[in-house]
């Protein structure tokens, strides 16, 4: 990747996270953790790899995303906003009383989400009938769904799994967002599904592995699954959760807890030092 693009992804990555920190700070609540994991390959998605349309969020043309760990939303949102779906100032409003913006994303409230998500293991289900939706009619508009590590302990994943393979889905990428925490603890200690390479290859996905934080691993992979024919792509992206805020990385407390007035002071001048602000 050119430098310069690099170093331009990189800030917006930043900015989602910035973010993520002053929405959930904002609400006194929120999933922080895994929304700063996936802050690099979101923006990624929406500001170098998928055609989303912002003045017309539904034209039926559009690449496809949806959030199947939809407790992330804080993340979506903020790629949302940045890329213009609605004000970056309504960041401040997630989870109070009548605002769009809730724990979970809803495709019928909030412009550039695709599907309504928050039960674990669903949203990879919707993402196969729209990715078959598109075979079938003929379209060629590509699917994205992020999964959680510990969300893959559902059943209803690999049921999906099949499904895709059974169709072919190749204008399916899935996601995992492999960052070793759940909120119950480490991954491994709970109902570990790693090693994930054999079991997707065995499901049938075209397999990549990545660091989810380095671009150039992330665009490369992107480019691969777009080049992969008869089958769908899964990249398994190896991420630090807290990424980017130093007291939150790997700590399985902020899972779903918001940070106080201190942390937000300290969160934030860690992020806008990093963004150059």
């Amino acid at each position: 990747m050119e430098m310069t693009r690099k170093q331009e992804l990189a800030v917006i990555a930043e900015k989602i996270r910035l973010g993520v920190i002053e929405a959930t700070h904002a609400a006194g609540s929120g999933h922080p953790g895994g929304s700063l994991s996936i802050a690099d390959i979101l923006a990624y998605l929406y500001f170098e790899e998928m055609n989303v349309n912002v003045e017309n969020a539904k034209d039926e043309n559009r690449d496809r995303f949806v959030l199947s760990k939809g407790h992330t939303a804080p993340a979506l949102y903020s790629a949302l906003a940045l890329k213009g779906f609605f004000p970056v100032e309504e960041l401040l409003t997630l989870r109070k009383n009548d605002s769009r913006l809730q724990g979970h994303p809803d495709m019928k409230g909030i412009p550039g989400v695709d599907m309504t998500t928050g039960s674990l293991g669903l949203g990879i289900s919707a993402a196969c009938g729209m990715a078959l939706a598109g075979k079938l009619n003929n379209k060629d508009y590509r699917v994205y769904t992020i999964l959680g590590d510990g969300e893959s302990e559902e059943g209803q994943v690999w049921e999906a799994s099949m499904f895709a393979n059974h169709y072919k889905l190749d204008n399916l990428c899935v996601i995992i967002d492999s960052n070793g925490l759940q909120i119950d603890g480490p991954v491994a200690e709970i109902i570990g599904p790693a090693p994930f390479e054999p079991k997707l290859a065995a499901f049938g996905y075209n397999v990549i592995t990545i660091d989810g934080h380095d671009l150039d691993q992330i665009e490369a992979a992107f480019r691969a699954a777009r080049e992969c024919k008869d089958r769908p792509t899964a990249i398994v992206a190896n991420t630090v959760k807290g990424k980017g805020v130093s007291f939150m990385e790997n700590k399985v407390n902020w899972h779903g807890a918001a940070p106080k007035d201190a942390d937000y002071l300290v969160a934030v001048e860690e992020i806008k030092a990093r963004i150059g602000g």
